[in-house]
């Protein structure tokens, strides 16, 4: 039975996660602290999605732990991200068609942000790689035993299944559809109960927490170590966080004064595609609905010797291509480089608008 006291318990977890927020140094501003408070309704807002709507490894559906209002971990604007839950002791079946974008691609994971915030692959499928019909469609197997023909890997803790959709002109190209389904299931869910709800919503509230604490963690790192910089080699903390292992994450921290404007110039290697974009402190993109926050390697404009030059500013600099701070002062960044065959560091300087 769920009792008002279980409640209260909720609810005083959630209080408290408000200290993360309360408790960053470098955030005590009111635009920081406000997006901080927000970030954790959306935390919220997403943590009740994955561990208490949608919850039920038996009946997977699909639902979105980063869009346009809720966003986790340097989430990508140029992304569709698919989550379901699902159990190492089931089998599953993905149906789907292809459509055309660029990349699609399906990982099951060991979902552990409410415990160490970890989510470690325990499997990769990427469509490159997949048979389909003469329509574009397709099914994959998921499971611990391979199976002919498409097939994703189970491991026994495997906890969600993970699919990205990555677009370079999203008002042009097609999205993939994409369902799934238990194989060995029963046949109809179990109805909810109230020890049920009271594990759900622990596991809500460890969420929120572990997430928050995790990307302020790696924000005060990257403001540490990598000020105005793209220089995170090192890829084996982003893998063990849920990365795409054919991606290469170069992270940083970018903070500025009034009249300036952080220029970043870069070597374009070999690859399937890129992006750039602008976070805030909580490592949420900025608004890519309104502000032009990012550039890929569709919209991006190179130069004459085929670099790329980005700024960073309030404003438009005139050159390069601007990517507007949309009333931020400070925050994280991140350039990704998808499939390359080489992974160069970009120069980067603090230049002065005016000049």
């Amino acid at each position: 039975m769920f009792t008002p006291e279980m409640w209260r318990d909720f609810c005083r977890r959630l209080e408290a996660a408000g200290e993360i927020v309360s408790g960053a140094e470098a955030a005590r501003n009111p635009i920081d602290q406000a997006e901080g408070y927000r970030y954790l309704t959306r935390l919220l807002r997403i943590a009740l999605d994955m561990q208490l709507e949608n919850a039920d490894p038996d009946f997977p559906a699909f639902y979105a732990a980063s869009h346009e209002t809720a966003k986790i971990g340097a989430d990508n604007p140029d992304n569709i991200y698919m989550n379901a839950s699902i159990s190492g002791s089931r089998r599953y079946r993905i149906t789907g068609t292809r459509g055309t974008v660029p990349v699609l691609s399906f990982g099951t994971k060991a979902n552990r942000y409410a415990v160490d915030g970890t989510m470690a692959s325990t499997g990769e499928l990427d469509s490159a790689d997949m048979a389909y019909g003469p329509d574009g469609s397709f099914e994959i197997i998921v499971s611990q035993d391979k199976v002919d023909g498409n097939w994703l890997k189970l491991a026994d803790d495997s906890t969600m299944l993970l699919v990205r959709q990555t677009f370079l002109d999203r008002a042009n190209e097609t999205p993939a559809t994409v369902k799934v389904e238990s194989i060995d299931g029963p046949a109809y869910p179990a109805p909810l109960t109230g020890e049920a709800l009271e594990q759900a919503l622990q596991r809500v509230t460890g969420f929120v927490t572990g997430t928050a604490k995790t990307f302020v963690n790696w924000t005060e790192m990257f403001r540490a170590n990598n000020r105005n910089a793209l220089n995170t080699v090192d890829q084996s903390m982003f893998f063990k966080a849920g990365g795409d292992p054919t991606i290469f994450y170069l992270h940083g921290w970018w903070e500025l004064k009034p009249g300036e404007a952080l220029q970043i110039d870069t070597r374009i290697p070999e690859c399937s595609l890129w992006n750039f974009q602008l976070d805030n402190y909580w490592m949420e993109s900025l608004d890519y609905r309104h502000h032009r926050i990012h550039a890929n390697s569709h919209s991006a404009k190179p130069n004459a010797d085929g670099t790329v030059t980005l700024v960073i500013a309030d404003r438009d600099p005139g050159f390069g291509n601007w990517i507007d701070t949309a009333g931020h002062h400070q925050g994280t960044m991140l350039l990704r480089w998808t499939g390359a065959t080489d992974h160069p560091v970009p120069e980067t300087k603090v230049i002065q608008l005016n000049d």
